[in-house]
């Protein structure tokens, strides 16, 4: 009976040893794993905030540009405006009117119709083109009992009245017997509020317009 309780005794001085050996190791082994999944997450975090920051700068870039772009367009926009009242005030000085988006100016001189043409042209606009009834009306205040040549022929075709830019009548303001349709009255003037044909080569007053929207005048009318 001695020897078996020795043999048990023998064998459990010996389990025990073991016992204590895997709970030591358990203990080790559980804060390395958080250790470890710690820095993974520093990791994450930290690659997340430098995406972050990347597209933050990118964006502010992008909008840098954006800026620098709107203030260049600015400063284009302020130097034409300035260039545009420039050319206003000179235009003004020398008795251009403005209506509806356009300047006119009346001759202080006479001239043919082709010649009175050239010289609009040479300062950056050309023969008056009446386009509606508010145009013609604003000729009637302006002109009074004036009669000059307006941007108006059929010189190209007998009986097919153009405009100066091309384009056909859309609206007429012709007089009594108006237009005439035999060769040799190929341009039309505008006489006391309507509209006669008369031989180009005659010398009357002409009428410039300029389509200030479009094409600023180059020089100013002397």
């Amino acid at each position: 009976m001695v020897d078996v309780y020795e043999s048990i005794d023998s064998v459990r001085d010996a389990h025990q040893p073991m016992q204590h050996t895997g709970s030591e190791c358990a203990r080790n082994r559980s804060p390395r794993s958080v250790l470890v999944c710690l820095v993974v997450l520093c990791v994450l975090l930290l690659t997340a905030v430098i995406v972050l920051y990347r597209d933050q700068l990118t964006n502010n870039i992008k909008l840098t540009e954006e800026r620098d772009q709107l203030l260049t367009s600015n400063t284009n926009l302020i130097k034409q405006n300035t260039k545009l009242t420039q050319e206003n005030n000179r235009m003004w000085e020398y008795g251009w009117i403005y209506y509806q988006s356009s300047m006119y100016v009346i001759s202080s001189e006479r001239k043919n119709w082709s010649e009175s043409r050239r010289y609009c042209r040479a300062r950056g606009a050309d023969l008056i083109i009446i386009n509606n009834k508010e145009e013609q009306d604003f000729l009637v205040r302006t002109l009074h009992k004036e009669v000059v040549w307006i941007g108006l022929s059929d010189s190209e075709v007998e009986g097919t009245w153009k405009w100066v830019d091309g384009s056909k009548l859309n609206i007429r303001f012709w007089g009594s017997g108006e237009p005439k349709s035999y060769r040799g009255e190929d341009c039309a003037l505008y006489n006391s509020t309507e509209w006669t044909t008369y031989p180009c080569n005659t010398k009357f007053y002409w009428i410039c317009e300029n389509n200030y929207c479009n094409e600023p005048l180059r020089h100013a009318i002397r």
